[in-house]
């Protein structure tokens, strides 16, 4: 929550002020400070994106006639207009340095794998190769249901080289949510492996692939990568090993020329009504934004070593392997989960990989801190030099234990929140930025961001309104796959003239910025309005729970009443008089109109890839009614554990 009077817990030293990207930036164009350039990126975004094109630098086969043309209306502006590029343009074809470490693997039992660029550039050529030899390229889409594992790269950049579109999908992902996006997307060919390791399990990945198949007549290939060596199903004709495919082809490929804003990648994310939605990222587009809000505002670097454990199927993975190649750094790849064989992994992997720009989302955070700050001081993370957050909202006490315990007070956490439709951030923490627990430094420049009321009308410091953006930008998807009127309904008829984000926001008297969740998530009681994160801080600050999703259900008396879905620590007793203290803390945090009605223990909160919280989920749980698409969950399966905590609680009401 807001809170001006809350102090600076960092400050930028030289190292930040002197010689980070931002600050050679600002010196460049004469600007004085972060809020100016927020100022004049925003007066003149066409400013903006030309220099950072150029700053990048972004390179094209065929430079553009005009950066940004918004004559269609801002919802359909398009960028680069005249200029041709591809995204493996920039991030292979113009570096030469081949024995850089692009790729750094470690496998769940220990294994590592290393690629120079060479390898990568070499892998990546093979098997682009062998994807024309399918007859495969411009505007196929091809499906990568695939772990984070070297040949992923490979993949992701293969398809677009051929100037075809990559469709990430969650490699933990059922059979119907695969095949729901497979039709969606009228995908043609696939690439997968036979099977995955997560917590010493084989997963198999090929057979559920197989499975949708059957309802999706369109996909013709599917290319399996051998991993694991668990027994899969073969269909002739429409099946290759992807060594097959790769073996004895050149190491080098031709790479498509393609206009500057067409697709190379859609990217499927959840919506508030269950169904999800068809992102589109262009060549030109998603580079450019990373160039802006990675390499300018957080300053990341050639030679840094990133680590941050997500899937190809969030934003976040294919953000890390592109980030890592546009500036000549490395990918740090991990099978597995961050706790696992031993709950210091993710530690000891930034100690043994030399990680120097770790990215975290705090539930993960919150779920690492259970082993206590005696598991994180046992390793060396002095090469850290830079951290970054995104996902989930934090709270005060995980974010200060992990900059205490991980940062060790020397290294800057950086905020940011986005989203898959915006290509990555809207609101921002820089390394120019003083550092106060769950703030964010500001606004991502160029974009218009702003906070208003329901008219559109921005609102002071301290007032709670919606996040919303001024002036389109580069990253933003291009509409939504096949579905332009949802496209505008969602975003920007809701404030004619404006992107609503969907966040509640506010700024503090210092001029920092908060989140306080979902905007469509808001509850509303007998007329007075709360956003969910204010009711799961003051369950969090109980030190009851260690995890809590708060949502509005239905009241006939009232419209909504407030429920809360609550993870409770180990030590505490879940049952009825937990929940008793916990209605009574939101009672003294808000009053009695929000005291909550239900009150739910479960093992774990429904929770995207990228460890938010779906409300929406746990709202249709506690109403009785259909939750929707689910496939957009790592967890589907704790569903059912809310449903029989709802139901068991009916029962004994």
């Amino acid at each position: 929550m807001a809170n001006g009077g809350a102090a600076a817990v960092w400050r930028p030293g030289s190292e930040h002020t002197e010689n980070s990207n931002l600050a050679a930036f600002l010196r460049a164009h004469g600007l004085d400070g972060y809020d100016a350039l927020v100022r004049r990126a925003d007066g003149d975004p066409e400013w903006l994106w030309n220099n950072v094109i150029e700053d990048a630098p972004i390179r094209f086969y065929s430079p553009p006639e005009r950066v940004m043309d918004a004559s269609k209306g801002m919802a359909w502006t398009e960028w680069c207009g005249g200029g041709t590029t591809n995204i493996v343009l920039n991030c292979l074809d113009a570096h030469d340095d081949d024995d850089r470490e692009a790729v750094s693997w470690e496998g769940e039992d220990g294994t590592r794998r290393s690629w120079t660029l060479g390898e990568l550039k070499a892998q990546t050529a093979r098997l682009a190769d062998g994807l024309r030899s399918l007859g495969l390229g411009r505007g196929d889409r091809i499906a990568l249901f695939m772990p984070m594992v070297p040949e992923t790269a490979a993949a992701f950049f293969a398809v677009a080289k051929i100037g075809a579109i990559a469709q990430p999908l969650f490699s933990g992902f059922g059979a119907d949510a695969v095949a729901s996006r497979l039709n969606d997307a009228a995908t043609v060919a696939a690439i997968t492996v036979d099977g995955t390791r997560r917590r010493a399990k084989t997963v198999p990945m090929k057979s559920i692939l197989d499975e949708a198949a059957r309802s999706a007549p369109i996909l013709k290939h599917v290319i399996v990568l051998e991993i694991t060596g668990n027994e899969v199903a073969w269909t002739a004709g429409r099946d290759v090993w992807w060594l097959d495919l790769t073996e004895d082809r050149p190491d080098r490929s031709p790479t498509e020329e393609m206009p500057a804003d067409d697709p190379f990648m859609l990217v499927f994310t959840s919506g508030t009504t269950g169904q999800a939605k068809g992102t589109v990222h262009t060549h030109c587009g998603f580079v450019t934004k990373l160039a802006l809000d990675f390499g300018l505002c957080m300053d990341f670097k050639a030679g840094d070593r990133f680590l941050w454990m997500s899937d190809l199927g969030w934003v976040t993975g294919p953000m890390t392997i592109v980030l890592t190649q546009l500036f000549g750094g490395t990918i740090v790849m991990a099978e597995g989960t961050p706790d696992y064989p031993d709950s210091g992994r993710m530690w000891r992997l930034v100690a043994d990989h030399r990680v120097t720009y770790l990215g975290v989302a705090p539930t993960i955070v919150r779920a690492l801190m259970r082993h206590g700050k005696e598991e994180v001081a046992k390793y060396d993370l002095s090469s850290l030099r830079v951290t970054v957050s995104s996902g989930e909202l934090w709270n005060p006490d995980s974010w200060m234990w992990f900059f205490e315990n991980v940062c060790r007070r020397r290294v800057p956490l950086l905020n940011v929140s986005g989203g898959t439709e915006i290509g990555w951030g809207i609101v921002i923490t820089t390394v120019l930025h003083p550092l106060k627990p769950c703030a964010f430094g500001g606004p991502v420049p160029g974009m218009g961001v702003d906070i208003v009321d329901t008219a559109g009308n921005s609102v002071p410091a301290g007032v709670t309104g919606e996040l919303v953006m001024r002036q389109p930008s580069i990253g933003l998807t291009r509409g939504l796959w096949n579905d332009p009127e949802r496209y505008l309904e969602t975003y920007w008829e809701k404030i004619p003239g404006l992107w609503v984000h969907g966040d509640w926001a506010s700024r503090d008297s210092d001029g920092m910025w908060y989140l306080h969740g979902r905007s469509d998530d808001t509850i509303m009681v007998a007329g007075k309005r709360c956003g969910p994160s204010e009711v799961e801080s003051l369950l969090m600050g109980s030190g009851r729970v260690l995890e809590a999703a708060a949502t509005g259900i239905d009241d006939a008396l009232k419209g909504e009443t407030v429920a809360c879905v609550c993870v409770a620590r180990p030590d505490v007793a879940a049952g009825g008089e937990l929940a008793a203290e916990l209605r009574d803390a939101v009672v003294k945090g808000l009053g009695p109109a929000f005291r909550p009605s239900r009150v739910f223990f479960v093992r774990e909160l429904p929770k995207t890839r990228n460890m938010k919280v779906m409300r929406r989920v746990a709202r249709a749980v506690i109403e009785g009614k259909d939750p929707g698409d689910l496939a957009a969950l790592v967890n589907p399966e704790c569903v059912d554990e809310l449903r029989r905590t709802v139901e068991a609680g009916q029962r004994t009401e």
